[in-house]
């Protein structure tokens, strides 16, 4: 009797890309995209896509550095270092780097917004006061 190569070894859970998605509360599309720009490599089964947990972790750190703001380049770098240096400290030293660079993105932006903020409420304020001279109806 053949083996299914569909069904998982013991240590080794497998996934199709439907089930991925649905996991990751996103589309299979998203992962197909993913997986076009050299992400993740799935096995393939005939036509299907068949996802290892190797996979399954590297689409959780896309998606979680996709939240944190940073580009696919930057993410499939570290990704690529993580293959290439089984200690871990490369991919750790450009992971301190790339965190240290967005979290200075991210404080530079806060400031930019406050400012704009601070600005918006003085028109703002201008504007109530000035119609409020003109027509006593105007709420502040």
């Amino acid at each position: 009797m053949l083996d299914n190569p569909l069904e998982p070894l013991p240590s080794e859970q497998l996934y199709t890309v439907t089930e991925l998605a649905a996991e990751l509360d996103v589309t299979p599309r998203t992962i197909r995209f993913y997986e076009a720009k050299g992400l993740v490599k799935p096995q393939r089964v005939g036509a299907r896509r068949i996802f290892s947990r190797r996979d399954r972790a590297r689409l959780i750190l896309i998606l979680r550095g996709k939240r944190l703001g940073f580009r696919l380049r930057e993410i499939k770098e570290y990704l690529d270092l993580y293959d290439a240096d089984p200690t871990q400290t490369t991919q750790t030293a450009a992971l301190l780097k790339a965190v240290r660079a967005r979290i200075f993105r991210l404080q530079e932006q806060r400031k930019a917004l406050e400012q704009t903020l601070t600005e918006l409420i003085e028109i703002e304020q201008q504007a109530v006061a000035a119609l409020a001279a003109h027509s006593p109806a105007v709420k502040r």
